[in-house]
């Protein structure tokens, strides 16, 4: 049974969502993961020493034959989110387990199931309305993509310190993460693969700290909720984290976050000197710097003053999120989008 504390305490931030249909299978997920996700997540990392073991040939068949065993619909699943690369699928699942591939293979039918269950294949056809609502969810989740790395990965850039979550419910917020989500894996990837010749599955991520208090803390609930979500259903899709323009509070603030990290995940973030621009320059070309890494001091709060700046990655007139909105709302509308052009 879920808690009822925490299915009290989330059912007040859920108070006023209405579009049962679209959000009762997404909520009853985020209960759930309030209430067992977390301890899921520590007896893991308990088990886990971070080692970074070599993967097979002889582990990948292995998993290979025992996914041969998966109920029919758990395969065309499967399908769906391997999107013709199954060996590079499994390969993730397995490094996400260090190798094990019995928890490995659990792990990757647990996400199956909960594609099939939270219908992950229809959340782009699925929009946030309306447009205005959607702005607001944009301007208090601050996340967009400003450009590729100069071997193609896609630069997602994160806004936490100015984040704010504080204009929709946690359902919304969580399935916008996802709607993000599933939009870089089925377009902006293969789309970044067909452009640079080569199979590109990863991102980085530039996590802006301006702004940052204590007081985020407060956050830690749907912070949890969406890490829980990324570290069991999306897993080694980040290369790396990048923090800028870190304030002092950041080192109190990561004391509390980091425990909750998988130690692969740790390994991943580095926290970078002012805004980062040189230490970025070596991975990226000047364009595709998020703005809030062009120069000293610039920082998101350059957002706040104008939120509907286009050339702003977070902003809801950015082209990445012009070209996420459109896409959702022509599968909505059941017409074939337009494939991405670079």
């Amino acid at each position: 049974m879920i808690s009822t504390d925490v299915d009290r305490d989330l059912a007040e931030d859920e108070g006023g969502v209405e579009d049962v249909s679209r959000g009762r299978k997404i909520r009853v997920f985020i209960f759930e993961l309030c209430a067992f996700g977390g301890i899921r997540w520590k007896r893991i990392n308990r088990h886990r020493k971070g080692k970074m073991v070599v993967i097979t040939q002889d582990m990948i068949k292995q998993f290979q034959i025992l996914m041969e065993s998966a109920d029919e619909p758990l395969k065309i699943t499967f399908e769906s989110l391997h999107r013709g690369y199954p060996t590079e699928t499994v390969i993730r699942f397995l490094k996400a387990r260090d190798g094990n591939i019995s928890k490995a293979h659990n792990m990757l039918i647990d996400c199956l199931n909960w594609r099939n269950e939270i219908e992950i294949d229809k959340i782009l056809s699925k929009p946030i309305v309306p447009a205005e609502f959607y702005r607001s969810v944009r301007d208090s989740q601050l996340i967009g993509m400003s450009g590729y790395t100069k071997d193609g990965r896609p630069v997602i850039a994160v806004g936490v310190g100015l984040s704010t979550y504080d204009k929709a419910s946690i359902h919304h917020y969580v399935q916008s993460h996802i709607q993000i989500n599933e939009y870089r894996d089925h377009v902006i990837l293969p789309s970044a693969t067909k452009e640079f010749g080569r199979h590109i599955s990863t991102c980085v991520k530039i996590l802006d700290m301006t702004g940052l208090k204590l007081s985020h803390l407060n956050q830690i609930k749907l912070m949890t909720v969406i890490s829980n979500i990324d570290d069991l259903n999306y897993p080694e899709k980040t290369d790396t984290y990048y923090i800028v323009n870190a304030p002092y509070v950041f080192s109190a603030c990561w004391k509390v976050v980091k425990p909750l990290l998988h130690e692969r995940t740790r390994k991943r973030v580095q926290v970078l000197s002012g805004c980062g621009k040189d230490d970025l320059l070596k991975i990226m070309d000047y364009e595709s710097l998020p703005y809030f890494c062009t120069r000293e001091g610039s920082g998101s709060s350059r957002y706040a003053r104008n939120s509907t700046d286009g050339n702003c990655c977070f902003s809801l007139d950015h082209g990445f999120h012009q070209q996420l909105y459109n896409y959702i709302n022509q599968r909505a509308a059941g017409i074939e989008p337009q494939p991405l052009s670079n």
